[in-house]
């Protein structure tokens, strides 16, 4: 197993330089956020939390994964390995964007498999973006294994949506470019599905100092449930934001990045991310997919916090991450290809 190492990310910053687009932070309205119980030994003076949001939905394709693809494309374009039939994905739609997105760049031909409960605005996209789509299964894994027999078969470079470590390297960029903008920054909050961005972020977060908050659905939890099994094992894939975290199975470098300190596993409710995407739109009129909101529900779930004594491996799950005293908090918002009109609700007041 490759163990991503901080030499991969500052590889892939200077590989993606000016392909993609620096993230923009956003701060939070002093008192957003509640902090947690105050340390009885902390002499500081009291006072409130600091948090921003990562608005990496502005990203190229709408999401983070542009980091990824564009790292993995670019890699094996210097090393002479892109082959004539081009490269190929499965993907809940994020990443086939961002693969389509940077073959496209490069000049190259991307086959993108999708599960058939793949959003229609992301299929749409594909197709925009020269992507042969193929739609197969219900589920993620489906998807990859048709993929895989695809790669098998044409000779095409196998990419993946999140357990490589090109992608996961390129995804840590964006941890890179936040402590840049952030001195002081104590922690980073970050969604996860199968494990590439988080694995990415910790890793950089790490060698940092910062801490990083783990953030999944109570029913998309491969990550927690590997930290809890201490092997990557299969879940069930049930929750509104599946389209984009409903990963499987987590891949073996995020539990690496998972186990090490630092690093805290918190479980949020589907109402709970509803009401976090939500509340973007009626608050900032950011409109984003419930995976992107899936990081910033951790802040503003009313449950029980993490233990921080626990260091991500609690005795019971977590629910939600309240900061401390002063403490500096970024929170990435990480794709935005949704359908909003769920979310524009006209009140009666309003007619």
């Amino acid at each position: 197993m490759h163990q991503l190492t901080h030499g991969d990310i500052k590889a892939a910053t200077d590989r993606i330089a000016d392909r993609t687009r620096p993230v923009t932070l956003a701060p939070l309205d002093p008192g957003a956020i509640r902090t947690g119980h105050r340390d009885p030994l902390d002499e500081r003076p009291e006072q409130p939390c600091q948090v921003w949001i990562a608005l990496e939905f502005m990203q190229h394709t709408g999401s983070f994964k542009a980091r990824g693809a564009q790292n993995f494309i670019q890699a094996h374009r210097d090393a002479g390995t892109l082959p004539d039939a081009g490269v190929t994905i499965a993907s809940g739609g994020n990443a086939g964007l961002a693969c389509a997105w940077a073959a496209q760049q490069q000049g190259v031909k991307a086959t993108v498999f999708l599960p058939t409960t793949a959003p229609a605005v992301k299929v749409a996209k594909l197709r925009g973006l020269g992507a042969d789509v193929r739609l197969t299964g219900t589920e993620y894994a489906e998807a990859l294994a048709a993929c895989e027999d695809f790669a098998a078969t044409t000779g095409a470079l196998a990419s993946h949506a999140y357990d490589h470590p090109l992608i996961a390297a390129g995804a840590g960029t964006l941890l890179e470019e936040i402590h840049r903008q952030i001195p002081g920054l104590d922690t980073v909050v970050v969604a996860v599905g199968g494990g590439g961005l988080f694995t990415g972020v910790a890793t950089a977060a790490q060698h940092h100092g910062i801490r990083t908050v783990a953030v999944e659905p109570q029913n998309c939890r491969a990550l927690n449930a590997a930290l809890q099994a201490g092997r990557p094992v299969d879940v069930t894939v049930d929750s509104i934001a599946a389209d984009s975290l409903g990963a499987r199975r987590t891949s073996a470098m995020a539990l690496h990045a998972a186990q090490q300190d630092g690093v805290y596993s918190v479980l949020v409710r589907d109402e709970e991310i509803v009401r976090a995407r939500q509340a973007l739109w009626d608050h900032r009129k950011v409109a984003v997919e419930h995976g992107a909101a899936t990081a910033l529900a951790a802040l503003t779930s009313p449950d029980q916090p993490v233990d921080r004594e626990l260091q991500g491996r609690p005795k019971g799950p977590s629910r939600s991450y309240r900061p401390a005293n002063g403490e500096k908090v970024c929170v990435v918002v990480c794709g935005a290809n949704t359908d909003p009109t769920d979310l524009i609700k006209i009140r009666p007041e309003e007619h």
